[in-house]
């Protein structure tokens, strides 16, 4: 299929970012990609700081596309700001970034092919980094494939959500990004494949992205455990994973949530690596 190179880029930014971050993730996004997007929506999530502001500022005065900064008066949470950015987006396509990662000069080029050629949604691998993008360490590789990211989902996340690239009118007519703890990326990929939808993945890494020390604590905990446990039973009702699938995604992944950092984070790199929700 064939159709204008047009799409929305999706940044969502909070107190909690920091503004050399945001350029560089917007540099990386906008200034060096073979193919830029047509425009920036950035949500701003609640009040921040005078140099993350002033960042804003000056991203909206002097970029090479077009910016609107939505600027939300509280912080609303991450799934509130997508959905508002989603509102705010003109353009049929949308891709998705985060605040603090680096995007590859590649990245939308490759993923517009896939859509191009009729893909709804298409994510890509990543390869993670500390405090330097140059310095690089464990990759993120997804499942490639309708039926292997099918599959993969019934157990794992099978998208990396800040790589997504997707269609405005397919994460519409699965109502948007719902709440749901740290997994609103994970349940929002569910419903896009039991939706029918084409979903794809590049395995390569197209992103850089950014995990700080704390990003296993985050990944556990009972509250953690909680929302799994309810994203499963959420997965069976919609028939989704069978009773048997379920109960063996309770014990095992509810265990994994509860599991010290530590021996998280060895499993996590030895077993999964293809993204895990909540990972920021």
């Amino acid at each position: 299929m064939s159709e204008a190179a047009e799409f929305s880029l999706l940044l969502p930014v909070y107190a909690g970012d920091t503004a050399a971050h945001v350029r560089l993730a917007f540099h990386s996004s906008v200034g060096v990609q073979t193919l830029p997007p047509s425009e920036v929506v950035i949500v701003q999530d609640g009040p921040v700081g005078d140099p993350l502001a002033a960042a804003l500022a000056e991203l909206e005065a002097e970029s090479p596309v077009p910016v609107h900064v939505i600027r939300l008066p509280r912080n609303v949470g991450l799934t509130e700001a997508l959905n508002a950015g989603l509102a705010a987006c003109r353009f049929p396509v949308i891709a998705r970034m985060d605040a603090d990662d680096v995007s590859l000069p590649d990245r939308f080029e490759r993923q517009w092919t896939l859509i191009a050629d009729g893909a709804d949604l298409v994510g890509t691998g990543m390869v993670e980094f500390e405090s330097d993008p140059e310095v690089l360490g464990a990759r993120r590789t997804p499942p490639v494939g309708r039926e292997r990211i099918r599959d993969h989902a019934r157990t794992h996340n099978p998208f990396n959500h800040p790589t997504m690239m997707y269609r405005a009118s397919t994460i519409a007519a699965v109502g948007g990004y719902e709440p749901f703890g740290k997994m609103e990326d994970y349940w929002l990929g569910i419903r896009v494949i039991a939706s029918g939808a084409r979903a794809e993945n590049i395995p390569e890494p197209l992103l850089k992205y950014r995990v700080g020390s704390g990003a296993f604590q985050r990944r556990g905990g009972l509250a953690e455990a909680r929302t799994e446990w309810r994203l499963q039973r959420a997965m069976l009702r919609m028939g989704f994973v069978t009773r048997g699938q379920y109960l063996r995604n309770v014990v095992v992944k509810g265990a994994y949530r509860l599991m010290p950092a530590g021996v998280k984070r060895v499993l996590f790199r030895r077993f999964i690596g293809g993204g895990l929700p909540g990972d920021k």
